[in-house]
Protein backbone atom coordinates (compact mmCIF):
# COMPACT_ATOMS: atom_id res chain seq x y z
CA UNK A 1 0.00 0.00 0.00
CA UNK A 2 2.63 2.05 1.03
CA UNK A 3 4.60 1.79 -2.50
CA UNK A 4 1.26 2.49 -4.43
CA UNK A 5 0.41 5.45 -2.62
CA UNK A 6 4.02 7.12 -3.81
CA UNK A 7 3.55 6.27 -6.63
CA UNK A 8 0.02 7.40 -7.21
CA UNK A 9 1.41 10.95 -5.96
CA UNK A 10 4.45 10.28 -7.95
CA UNK A 11 1.87 9.87 -11.52
CA UNK A 12 -0.10 12.72 -10.28
CA UNK A 13 3.04 15.12 -10.18
CA UNK A 14 3.52 14.30 -13.31
CA UNK A 15 0.12 14.88 -14.62
CA UNK A 16 -0.44 18.07 -13.23
CA UNK A 17 2.19 20.19 -13.45
CA UNK A 18 2.04 20.76 -17.26
CA UNK A 19 -1.55 21.36 -16.81
CA UNK A 20 -1.31 24.05 -14.17
CA UNK A 21 1.68 25.66 -15.43
CA UNK A 22 1.89 25.52 -19.16
CA UNK A 23 4.60 26.95 -21.24
CA UNK A 24 4.46 30.43 -22.11
CA UNK A 25 7.89 31.35 -22.68
CA UNK A 26 6.22 35.15 -23.81
CA UNK A 27 4.46 35.68 -20.22
CA UNK A 28 6.76 35.33 -17.63
CA UNK A 29 4.10 36.80 -15.12
CA UNK A 30 1.63 34.50 -15.91
CA UNK A 31 4.20 32.00 -15.46
CA UNK A 32 5.30 32.80 -11.93
CA UNK A 33 1.31 33.01 -10.94
CA UNK A 34 0.93 29.66 -12.28
CA UNK A 35 3.98 28.04 -10.21
CA UNK A 36 2.62 29.99 -7.19
CA UNK A 37 -0.61 28.77 -7.13
CA UNK A 38 1.13 25.28 -7.93
CA UNK A 39 3.38 25.64 -5.10
CA UNK A 40 0.85 26.89 -2.38
CA UNK A 41 -1.57 24.34 -3.65
CA UNK A 42 1.13 21.90 -2.48
CA UNK A 43 1.94 23.30 0.62
CA UNK A 44 -1.50 23.20 1.40
CA UNK A 45 -2.23 19.64 0.61
CA UNK A 46 1.13 18.99 2.14
CA UNK A 47 0.05 20.67 5.38
CA UNK A 48 -3.20 19.15 5.95
CA UNK A 49 -1.32 15.13 5.44
CA UNK A 50 0.64 16.21 8.54
CA UNK A 51 -2.37 17.15 10.69
CA UNK A 52 -3.65 14.22 9.48
CA UNK A 53 -0.82 11.67 10.06
CA UNK A 54 -0.60 13.16 13.49
CA UNK A 55 -4.23 12.39 14.44
CA UNK A 56 -4.88 9.54 12.51
CA UNK A 57 -2.51 6.96 12.65
CA UNK A 58 -1.02 4.93 16.01
CA UNK A 59 2.66 3.72 16.36
CA UNK A 60 1.81 0.39 15.70
CA UNK A 61 -0.70 -2.26 15.07
CA UNK A 62 -2.65 -3.25 18.53
CA UNK A 63 -1.29 -7.27 17.43
CA UNK A 64 1.89 -8.00 16.11
CA UNK A 65 0.93 -8.83 11.69
CA UNK A 66 3.52 -12.20 11.82
CA UNK A 67 5.12 -14.53 13.70
CA UNK A 68 8.34 -12.43 13.34
CA UNK A 69 6.94 -9.27 14.27
CA UNK A 70 5.65 -10.82 17.80
CA UNK A 71 8.80 -12.48 18.88
CA UNK A 72 10.15 -9.05 18.15
CA UNK A 73 7.42 -7.69 20.65
CA UNK A 74 8.35 -9.95 23.65
CA UNK A 75 12.06 -8.31 23.80
CA UNK A 76 12.19 -5.43 26.12
CA UNK A 77 12.64 -1.96 24.83
CA UNK A 78 15.45 -0.92 26.72
CA UNK A 79 17.16 -3.44 25.01
CA UNK A 80 17.14 -2.41 21.57
CA UNK A 81 19.62 0.12 20.55
CA UNK A 82 19.47 2.59 17.39
CA UNK A 83 23.30 3.04 17.24
CA UNK A 84 24.12 -0.91 18.04
CA UNK A 85 21.28 -1.56 14.78
CA UNK A 86 23.14 0.85 12.41
CA UNK A 87 26.22 -1.21 13.35
CA UNK A 88 25.47 -4.56 13.00
CA UNK A 89 23.23 -3.25 9.70
CA UNK A 90 26.89 -2.15 8.16
CA UNK A 91 28.22 -5.66 9.59
CA UNK A 92 26.12 -7.35 7.01
CA UNK A 93 28.01 -7.77 4.18
CA UNK A 94 24.76 -8.90 2.05
CA UNK A 95 22.71 -5.98 3.33
CA UNK A 96 25.89 -3.37 2.10
CA UNK A 97 25.70 -4.95 -1.63
CA UNK A 98 21.86 -4.65 -1.08
CA UNK A 99 22.05 -1.18 -0.15
CA UNK A 100 24.21 -0.05 -2.83
CA UNK A 101 22.27 -1.90 -5.87
CA UNK A 102 19.51 -0.32 -4.30
CA UNK A 103 20.72 2.99 -4.72
CA UNK A 104 21.71 2.94 -7.89
CA UNK A 105 18.34 1.12 -9.17
CA UNK A 106 16.21 3.66 -7.40
CA UNK A 107 18.66 6.24 -7.87
CA UNK A 108 18.72 5.81 -11.42
CA UNK A 109 14.60 6.20 -11.52
CA UNK A 110 14.49 8.96 -9.45
CA UNK A 111 16.84 10.58 -12.41
CA UNK A 112 14.74 10.02 -15.08
CA UNK A 113 11.60 10.80 -13.65
CA UNK A 114 12.73 14.01 -12.99
CA UNK A 115 15.06 14.98 -16.91
CA UNK A 116 11.76 12.90 -18.25
CA UNK A 117 10.60 16.07 -19.76
CA UNK A 118 13.48 17.53 -20.45
CA UNK A 119 14.49 14.29 -22.79
CA UNK A 120 11.23 14.27 -24.62
CA UNK A 121 11.21 17.73 -25.01
CA UNK A 122 14.81 17.66 -26.80
CA UNK A 123 13.16 15.24 -29.64
CA UNK A 124 9.84 16.52 -29.34
CA UNK A 125 9.74 20.22 -29.32
CA UNK A 126 6.28 21.63 -27.76
CA UNK A 127 5.08 18.04 -26.34
CA UNK A 128 5.21 19.25 -22.25
CA UNK A 129 2.24 17.56 -21.80
CA UNK A 130 2.50 14.31 -23.45
CA UNK A 131 5.92 13.83 -21.48
CA UNK A 132 3.85 14.53 -18.74
CA UNK A 133 1.37 12.10 -19.76
CA UNK A 134 4.29 9.46 -20.58
CA UNK A 135 5.84 10.09 -17.18
CA UNK A 136 1.95 9.36 -15.65
CA UNK A 137 2.15 6.08 -18.22
CA UNK A 138 5.77 4.89 -16.76
CA UNK A 139 4.55 5.24 -12.78
CA UNK A 140 1.26 3.78 -13.48
CA UNK A 141 2.97 0.79 -15.08
CA UNK A 142 5.11 1.15 -12.25
CA UNK A 143 2.24 0.20 -9.86
CA UNK A 144 0.77 -2.79 -11.88
CA UNK A 145 4.60 -3.65 -11.73
CA UNK A 146 4.27 -3.58 -8.29
CA UNK A 147 1.30 -5.33 -7.22
CA UNK A 148 2.28 -8.11 -9.52
CA UNK A 149 5.93 -8.40 -7.80
CA UNK A 150 4.26 -8.28 -4.25
CA UNK A 151 1.85 -10.73 -5.09
CA UNK A 152 4.99 -13.04 -7.10
CA UNK A 153 6.94 -12.57 -4.48
CA UNK A 154 5.00 -13.50 -1.23
CA UNK A 155 4.05 -17.05 -3.32
CA UNK A 156 7.39 -17.98 -4.16
CA UNK A 157 9.46 -16.56 -1.17
CA UNK A 158 12.24 -16.50 -4.23
CA UNK A 159 13.65 -12.54 -3.18
CA UNK A 160 16.79 -12.89 -4.73
CA UNK A 161 16.19 -14.35 -7.68
CA UNK A 162 12.61 -12.00 -8.57
CA UNK A 163 15.28 -9.24 -7.80
CA UNK A 164 17.73 -10.00 -9.53
CA UNK A 165 15.58 -10.55 -12.55
CA UNK A 166 13.67 -8.03 -12.45
CA UNK A 167 16.86 -5.91 -11.85
CA UNK A 168 18.06 -7.29 -15.32
CA UNK A 169 14.83 -6.71 -16.70
CA UNK A 170 15.00 -3.15 -16.03
CA UNK A 171 18.36 -3.04 -17.75
CA UNK A 172 17.17 -3.94 -20.59
CA UNK A 173 14.11 -1.58 -20.36
CA UNK A 174 16.56 1.23 -19.97
CA UNK A 175 18.45 0.30 -23.05
CA UNK A 176 15.16 -0.12 -24.98
CA UNK A 177 14.19 3.54 -24.05
CA UNK A 178 17.33 4.87 -24.38
CA UNK A 179 17.77 3.42 -28.43
CA UNK A 180 14.11 4.48 -29.59
CA UNK A 181 13.48 8.05 -28.19
CA UNK A 182 15.07 9.40 -30.78
CA UNK A 183 12.72 7.67 -33.31
CA UNK A 184 10.32 10.56 -33.94
CA UNK A 185 7.13 8.35 -32.50
CA UNK A 186 6.03 9.34 -29.06
CA UNK A 187 4.10 6.22 -29.16
CA UNK A 188 7.03 4.32 -29.23
CA UNK A 189 8.22 6.35 -26.09
CA UNK A 190 4.91 5.88 -24.30
CA UNK A 191 5.41 1.72 -24.47
CA UNK A 192 9.13 1.84 -23.90
CA UNK A 193 8.44 3.97 -20.61
CA UNK A 194 6.00 2.08 -19.75
CA UNK A 195 7.67 -0.95 -19.91
CA UNK A 196 10.98 0.56 -18.11
CA UNK A 197 8.13 2.03 -15.27
CA UNK A 198 6.75 -1.89 -15.23
CA UNK A 199 10.38 -2.96 -14.24
CA UNK A 200 12.29 -0.04 -12.13
CA UNK A 201 9.60 0.52 -10.08
CA UNK A 202 8.58 -2.70 -9.54
CA UNK A 203 11.85 -3.30 -8.11
CA UNK A 204 11.10 -0.34 -5.26
CA UNK A 205 9.21 -2.97 -2.74
CA UNK A 206 11.68 -6.32 -3.60
CA UNK A 207 14.19 -4.26 -2.37
CA UNK A 208 12.52 -3.48 0.83
CA UNK A 209 11.39 -6.82 1.33
CA UNK A 210 14.47 -8.35 0.35
CA UNK A 211 16.60 -5.88 3.01
CA UNK A 212 14.21 -7.08 5.88
CA UNK A 213 14.53 -10.74 5.46
CA UNK A 214 18.32 -10.23 5.05
CA UNK A 215 18.69 -7.94 7.83
CA UNK A 216 16.22 -9.83 10.54
CA UNK A 217 15.53 -9.37 13.73
CA UNK A 218 17.02 -5.80 12.88
CA UNK A 219 14.39 -2.64 13.06
CA UNK A 220 12.56 -2.54 9.47
CA UNK A 221 12.66 0.91 9.85
CA UNK A 222 16.11 1.35 10.82
CA UNK A 223 16.73 -0.83 7.54
CA UNK A 224 14.09 0.85 5.41
CA UNK A 225 15.59 4.13 6.33
CA UNK A 226 18.96 3.40 5.33
CA UNK A 227 17.93 2.17 2.00
CA UNK A 228 15.80 5.36 1.19
CA UNK A 229 19.08 7.42 2.12
CA UNK A 230 20.88 5.51 -0.15
CA UNK A 231 18.27 6.07 -3.22
CA UNK A 232 18.59 10.04 -2.29
CA UNK A 233 21.81 9.86 -1.88
CA UNK A 234 22.13 8.15 -6.01
CA UNK A 235 19.40 9.73 -7.02
CA UNK A 236 21.10 13.17 -6.29
CA UNK A 237 24.03 12.41 -8.00
CA UNK A 238 22.76 10.39 -11.04
CA UNK A 239 20.26 13.83 -12.03
CA UNK A 240 23.41 16.12 -11.65
CA UNK A 241 25.36 13.52 -13.72
CA UNK A 242 22.75 13.14 -16.15
CA UNK A 243 21.29 16.48 -16.17
CA UNK A 244 24.59 17.64 -17.24
CA UNK A 245 25.46 14.76 -19.75
CA UNK A 246 21.79 15.66 -21.35
CA UNK A 247 22.77 18.89 -21.79
CA UNK A 248 25.81 19.21 -22.95
CA UNK A 249 25.37 15.89 -25.10
CA UNK A 250 22.27 14.57 -25.45
CA UNK A 251 19.78 12.62 -23.09
CA UNK A 252 20.98 9.04 -24.62
CA UNK A 253 24.78 10.01 -23.04
CA UNK A 254 22.49 10.41 -19.84
CA UNK A 255 20.94 7.49 -20.52
CA UNK A 256 24.11 5.30 -21.26
CA UNK A 257 25.47 6.33 -17.95
CA UNK A 258 22.73 5.44 -16.17
CA UNK A 259 22.65 1.70 -17.98
CA UNK A 260 26.36 1.43 -17.07
CA UNK A 261 25.56 1.90 -13.21
CA UNK A 262 22.44 -0.28 -13.16
CA UNK A 263 25.06 -3.31 -14.81
CA UNK A 264 26.87 -2.99 -11.83
CA UNK A 265 23.45 -2.90 -9.91
CA UNK A 266 22.91 -6.18 -11.51
CA UNK A 267 26.93 -7.78 -10.32
CA UNK A 268 26.11 -6.48 -6.47
CA UNK A 269 22.68 -8.13 -6.38
CA UNK A 270 23.73 -11.14 -7.67
CA UNK A 271 26.57 -11.05 -5.21
CA UNK A 272 23.89 -10.77 -2.28
CA UNK A 273 23.76 -14.25 -0.09
CA UNK A 274 19.63 -15.01 0.39
CA UNK A 275 19.59 -16.03 3.93
CA UNK A 276 15.66 -15.17 4.59
CA UNK A 277 16.21 -15.09 8.17
CA UNK A 278 12.46 -13.99 8.63
CA UNK A 279 10.66 -16.70 6.80
CA UNK A 280 13.18 -19.23 8.23
CA UNK A 281 11.55 -18.05 11.72
CA UNK A 282 7.75 -17.79 10.39
CA UNK A 283 8.26 -20.82 9.06
CA UNK A 284 9.66 -22.37 12.17
CA UNK A 285 7.21 -21.15 14.29
CA UNK A 286 4.36 -22.41 11.83
CA UNK A 287 5.95 -25.61 11.98
CA UNK A 288 4.84 -25.90 15.72
CA UNK A 289 1.75 -24.87 14.90
CA UNK A 290 2.02 -21.72 16.78
CA UNK A 291 -0.79 -18.93 14.93
CA UNK A 292 -0.23 -15.20 14.72
CA UNK A 293 -1.97 -13.35 17.22
CA UNK A 294 -4.51 -11.89 15.39
CA UNK A 295 -8.06 -9.20 16.09
CA UNK A 296 -10.49 -12.43 16.46
CA UNK A 297 -8.14 -14.04 19.25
Amino acid sequence: VFFLALQLGTAIGFLLPPVLVPNTPNDIDLMAHNIGIMFYGTSIVSTLLFFLTGVVFEEKPKYPPSHSQAVLQTKPPEDYSYKQSIINLFKNIPFILLLISYGIMTGAFYSVSTLLNQMIVTHYEGEEVNAGRIGLTLVVAGMVGSIICGLWLDYTKTYKQTTLIVYILSFIGLLVFTFTLDLGYLIVVFVTGGVLGFFMTGYLPLGFEFAVEITYPESEGTSSGLLNASAQIFGIVFTLVQGKLTTDYSPRAGNIFLCAWIFVGIILTALIKSDLRRHNVNSGIMNLDVKAVSGDS
